[in-house]
C-alpha cells in the first residue's frame, strides 16, 4: 500500500474533531520551531501560511449555516481568526513574537482534546 493510500485509510475514520486537533498540531509545531529556530523567511512565510489557512478554514467553516456549533462560539471562532490574520501580519511584517499564536492555537486543542 502506498503511503498516500495509508494516510487516506487512517483517516478516513476520523470525527473532525479529531482531524482539527491533528491539524492544529502540525501548524502549532511548525510555530514553535519558528519560535526556537528563527528560520530564513521563506520558512516564516510558510508556517505563518499555513496557520492562517487552518484558522480561515475554520472561520469559513463556522460561517456556514449547516454547522452545529452554537453561534455563540462560532462567532467567537470567527473573531479569534481574524485576530490571527492581523495578528499574522505583524509577525511578519514588523517580527512579532510568535508565542500569542502558540498560544491561541494551544487553547483551540485545549478545547479538541478527547475527554
Amino acid at each position: 500500500m502506498s503511503i498516500k493510500a495509508y494516510q487516506r485509510a487512517a483517516t478516513q475514520g476520523d470525527q473532525p474533531r479529531d482531524l482539527e486537533y491533528r491539524a492544529f498540531g502540525q501548524v502549532t509545531a511548525g510555530l514553535v520551531r519558528v519560535k526556537e529556530e528563527r528560520p530564513p523567511l521563506p520558512v516564516l512565510l510558510e508556517v505563518i501560511d499555513a496557520n492562517r489557512r487552518l484558522w480561515n478554514m475554520l472561520s469559513a467553516d463556522c460561517a456556514t449555516p449547516e454547522n452545529q456549533l452554537p453561534i455563540t462560539l462560532r462567532g467567537q471562532i470567527i473573531s479569534l481568526a481574524m485576530w490571527v490574520a492581523r495578528y499574522s501580519s505583524e509577525v511578519l511584517r514588523e517580527g512579532a513574537d510568535v508565542e500569542p499564536l502558540i498560544d491561541i492555537n494551544r487553547s483551540m486543542m485545549e478545547g479538541l482534546a478527547p475527554r
